[in-house]
């Protein structure tokens, strides 16, 4: 009985011990979180005003936000009393743990680093990786952020994406489009060759220089006529198809017959 009723003098004796420290730990945390918040949110606000790479805009202020949290825990733990030495001797145990636990995510935040660095692609470039094909939504610092043509959303882990072959359509300003029109045998060749150059000389939007080439090969099936235009890339994928539209109807008002047609490496959007 006699313990018990010290108990009111032990609880007195931590408040008074311990009752301001951890007040300040609690008021260092509200405090701190808040002036997180508004710096993260100013850094960002200055990195869009002075025109950063919308690729680096995320990457950095969520390294940012964890970094100054981490700090900001370590303050909070300090305040509470306890020794640097045994927090940065905990700290370091449960980085280890957390490293060995977490070797996947690690090669993601380094696959992440190295795509920012080295630039493959950056958000809005149209990029075939990985089995996908989309426009670079997001690039975070654990996956990059794929949109679909069909507007599907695709999270792609940075560690394989950055060690994976990248196909980036949009990196360059000028692009070939290679189509391919099978007609058969008995037709004439020469003719169907020069309605193609025709149709290639009146639209404005292929570049003459390099110069369109249209060339033809015999196969077993027919004659095959090759077609080869540089465009600036966001025309390619419309002259790829007005072309197909415009070379069959040239062809079937000079009874021209088609076997067969193929386009390669202008219609991925």
């Amino acid at each position: 009985m006699q313990d018990l009723k010290n108990y009111p003098q032990v609880f007195y004796g931590f408040l008074l011990d311990y009752g301001g420290r951890l007040v300040g730990a609690i008021l260092i945390l509200l405090i701190g979180f808040w002036i997180i918040k508004r710096l993260t949110g100013f850094i960002n606000s200055q990195m869009v005003s002075h025109n950063v790479d919308p690729s680096l805009r995320p990457f950095l202020r969520n390294i940012l936000d964890i970094t100054l949290k981490i700090l900001l825990v370590i303050a909070v733990i300090s305040q509470l009393g306890m020794e640097m030495t045994s927090i940065f001797a905990v700290l370091g145990s449960i980085g280890l743990a957390i490293g060995l636990a977490l070797q996947g995510s690690l090669s993601n935040f380094a696959g992440g680093v190295l795509i920012l660095a080295l630039k493959p692609f950056r958000v809005g470039d149209n990029i075939e990786a990985q089995g996908v094909i989309g426009r670079v939504y997001l690039i975070n610092i654990m996956h990059t952020v794929i949109k679909t043509a069909d507007n599907k959303t695709i999270f792609i882990p940075n560690g394989p994406l950055a060690n994976s072959t990248i196909v980036n359509m949009d990196m360059e300003v000028n692009r070939r489009a290679d189509l391919r029109f099978l007609i058969q045998y008995g037709n004439d060749v020469a003719l169907a060759k020069k309605l193609i150059q025709i149709l290639i000389d009146q639209d404005n939007r292929i570049l003459s220089d390099p110069p369109p080439q249209v060339v033809t090969e015999n196969l077993e099936t027919g004659v095959a006529i090759h077609v080869r235009v540089w465009a600036p890339r966001e025309h390619l994928g419309n002259i790829t198809n007005d072309l197909q539209d415009q070379v069959r109807t040239a062809f079937e008002q000079e009874n021209i017959s088609i076997a067969w047609r193929h386009t390669e490496g202008a219609t991925r959007k």
